[in-house]
């Protein structure tokens, strides 16, 4: 219980120091050419210390709390910290590689499960962290995929990023190797809604799958090998999917429309107008971060190198390199921050600005 009170207590004073503090802009940022460290006349500045003890982490988010979520995939569990980096506890699952949190500080986690016969399947759960005050050691967990006998039948669908809206709907992309069927394909998006159920109680529920996405696309609106999803700090709809199955535009912001004529994703951006929509800019773009001004952050595993682009897909400035990172698979953004999960160095690197140190 004095375990509880701690955490509740520093729930508290995280609230208030949230509350205090300015989210990171760089849009005045000057432009630069791609290099190691250096952006034009502006550095990022890396913090110490290094965050270590990880085994091939492959996401991470700042949660609404704030508390720090790390899949620490090849140790099989999800790591709680503070924001100084003070683990607080971890949950056990199989190789989680990608999280969400929704408004109701739940975690939903991308991770595996093996049934009774040894069989792995990939997988969906949620973590109710509320009702047992943030000890995530001993959170329930639900499993939300696979569900029904069917699911059961597929263990070559993989899903692989989750992202969260205001109204606590989500999606999650799903992989795999059978793409001819029309009304069930592999590679989809696949949405959850809230259900009412008779004693009033909401749960999660598979509603459907977003129409539109070509399977195997290789231009704009696939859904061909998506390897993260993130959704944007306010009511919007919009999504930026990142992809690593054969696609000249690996990076894409897809804009929820509602016209008289038409409801669904279009593209935001234009291809040859935007260097986010440059033909193979990408070589394995992993995940993306969002800051206030929605300037881009992407983590792309083979060039080893995060990429940063404005919300009119124009360059800002890029930093890595094999010197730098190896194969970083996640990056996040929090209060003049920035995360990089550098995978293959099982660390989390921390940067700063030159232009926001005091």
């Amino acid at each position: 219980m004095k375990t509880f009170k701690i955490i509740f207590t520093f729930v508290a004073l995280l609230f208030t120091f949230a509350a205090c503090t300015d989210k990171f802009d760089i849009s005045e940022v000057n432009t630069g050419e791609h290099t190691q460290n250096n952006i034009g006349d502006t550095l990022y500045v890396q913090q110490n210390p290094i965050w270590g003890g990880f085994n091939k982490p492959q996401d991470m988010i700042v949660g609404r709390e704030p508390f720090i979520y790390v899949a620490d995939t090849e140790n099989n569990r999800v790591v709680m910290m503070d924001i100084a980096g003070r683990i607080l506890g971890a949950r056990e699952i199989r190789r989680p590689i990608a999280l969400a949190q929704d408004y109701q500080l739940n975690l939903i986690v991308c991770g595996e499960l093996v049934d009774a016969q040894g069989t792995v399947f990939s997988a969906v759960f949620k973590l109710n962290l509320v009702d047992v005050s943030h000890n995530i050691g001993i959170a329930k967990i639900d499993t939300l995929l696979p569900k029904t006998s069917f699911d059961y039948l597929k263990p070559q669908r993989k899903y692989t990023g989750v992202c969260v809206f205001s109204n606590n709907s989500f999606l999650v992309s799903r992989t795999g190797p059978a793409n001819s069927n029309l009304i069930d394909p592999d590679n989809s998006l696949l949405v959850f809604s809230k259900k009412v159920k008779p004693d009033g109680t909401k749960i999660d529920t598979l509603t459907g799958r977003v129409p539109l996405l070509e399977p195997q696309g290789t231009g704009l609106l696939s859904a061909n090998g998506i390897s993260s999803l993130t959704s944007f700090k306010n009511s919007s709809r919009d999504i930026i999917v990142t992809l690593t199955g054969n696609n000249s535009f690996k990076v894409q912001w897809l804009q929820y429309v509602v016209s008289s004529d038409f409801e669904g994703y279009r593209s935001k951006l234009t291809p040859f107008e935007s260097p986010l929509l440059t033909i193979n800019k990408f070589g394995s773009p992993e995940g993306v971060a969002l800051d206030n001004s929605n300037n881009i952050f992407v983590a792309d595993a083979a060039k080893d190198s995060i990429f940063v682009f404005d919300s009119f897909g124009e360059e800002l400035q890029s930093f890595g390199g094999s010197n730098v990172f190896k194969s970083p698979y996640a990056v996040q953004y929090f209060n003049k921050t920035l995360y990089v999960v550098d995978t293959g160095n099982d660390r989390i690197v921390r940067y700063i600005l030159s232009t926001d140190l005091n």
